[in-house]
This record gives structure tokens, sequence and C-alpha cells, in this order.
């Protein structure tokens, strides 16, 4: 926005410039002169409008972080049991735990030492 600024404001003082070469100081503002002073005043009110725009608070960092909206769930349709039909619920199979297997296989193999052993033929 500056370098606008300067940039017009140069323009601006090469026009004044070359209408005093020509005419005096008397001699009213041509067209493109006052364009560029209307161009100078929009492009520093446009700056003051930014200024006081980032003077407003902001959100922290922390603020931004920190999400305030939470989706709300959605509405589960209500099932009923005659809607699911008479189906009957199946338990789980019962399953040995690590434990009880060990143990097991322990039993076989004492119970396999004691018993009486066969003679080869």
């Amino acid at each position: 926005m500056t370098k606008k600024i300067s940039a017009n404001g140069q323009a601006l003082h090469r026009a004044m410039m070359s209408r005093m070469e020509q005419g005096g100081a008397d001699k009213e503002p041509s067209e493109a002169e006052a364009a560029l002073i209307e161009e100078r005043r929009l492009l520093k009110e446009e700056r003051d409008k930014r200024k006081a725009q980032a003077l407003l608070p902001r959100p922290s960092a922390l603020d931004r972080l920190v999400r305030t909206h939470h989706p709300q769930a959605k509405d589960k349709p209500k099932a009923t049991k005659e809607a699911k039909g008479d189906h009957e619920t199946k338990k789980p199979k019962a399953r040995k735990t690590r434990s009880e297997k060990h143990a097991e296989k322990a039993a076989a193999l004492e119970a396999a030492r004691r018993s009486p052993k066969k003679p080869a033929k």
C-alpha cells in the first residue's frame, strides 16, 4: 500500500511540475492531475481502513487451537424387539484359558507317566 501511495505521489508531483512549467501556479489542475489526487485520496482511505482493522483484537493462537464447535450426535433409530423379530441371542462359545490348557496338558502327561507300560513285542 505504501509503495502505491508513493508511486502515486511521484506521478502527481510530475504532473504538478509540468503544469507549473507550462502555465504557472494559478492555472487549474489538469484532468490527469485531478485523477491522481482522487486516486491518492482513495489509497490513503484504504490504508487507514486497513490500519484500523489491524488494531482490532484478534484471536490468539491458543484460541484458534481450542475447538469451540462440538458436533452433535445423530439420532439413532430406536430398535425394538418387534422390529428385530424373534431372534435368539447366541451365547459365545466357552473357551479355555491358557492356564486351563497347560493344566490339562500337564495332567495328561502325568497320567501317561503313571500308567503301566505295555511290553514291546
